[in-house]
């Protein structure tokens, strides 16, 4: 990330839209902008299965979920933030993962310019070659600011996407228990 070029980039933002970026409360913005950059965008480049780490051998047979794990993205076609809340669920098969790493997960993956539909999956896959359960199940409820502060304003309204590997692609009780204890 080149950091002049974006502070100039930000400076230029500002002036095409009729602002100063020299007055007092915007002379810092371009490296505060920056910054921002800097954190927000983390995860580009990463690759969400290296923070999968904590794999340990056990014999738990029964569904795992981690649930509201609060994220914040970036939309990439408008570049303003989408957040919600992500639940991640796995039948292990003799492996589970420690349950920091599936929030640690979630955070690595929004931390880019993002869709939703393509983050839940990245999710799903990346847990799923990892640790190579008997399914993994992915749900992602977001707001977007893209349709909440401009075009159709329609603030509140969520986006609730899904993505399914394994069991939970053909046991619908499986399913159905996951959005249950989602719930």
């Amino acid at each position: 990330m080149n950091e002049e070029k974006i502070k100039e980039a930000i400076r230029v933002i500002l002036e095409e839209i009729g602002e100063d970026p020299d007055r007092e409360g915007l002379k810092d913005t371009p490296d505060r902008v920056y910054r921002m950059y800097k954190e927000i965008f983390s995860g580009i480049g990463a690759d969400p299965k290296e923070v999968l780490t904590a794999v340990f051998r056990e014999e738990h047979n029964e569904l795992v979920i981690v649930k509201d794990i609060r994220f914040y993205s970036m939309c990439e076609h408008h570049m303003v933030p989408f957040f919600g809340r992500a639940h991640v669920g796995y039948l292990p098969d003799g492996k589970i993962i420690g349950l920091s790493k599936i929030a640690r997960l979630v955070d690595v993956v929004s931390k880019r310019l993002q869709l939703q539909e393509r983050m839940t999956k990245m999710i799903a896959d990346s847990l799923e070659q990892r640790l190579k359960p008997k399914g993994v199940i992915v749900m992602l409820e977001a707001e977007h600011l893209c349709m909440s502060m401009r075009g159709v304003k329609r603030p509140g309204s969520t986006t609730v996407t899904v993505a399914t590997r394994g069991i939970f692609n053909t046991d619908e009780n499986m399913r159905k228990r996951f959005f249950e204890l989602v719930k």
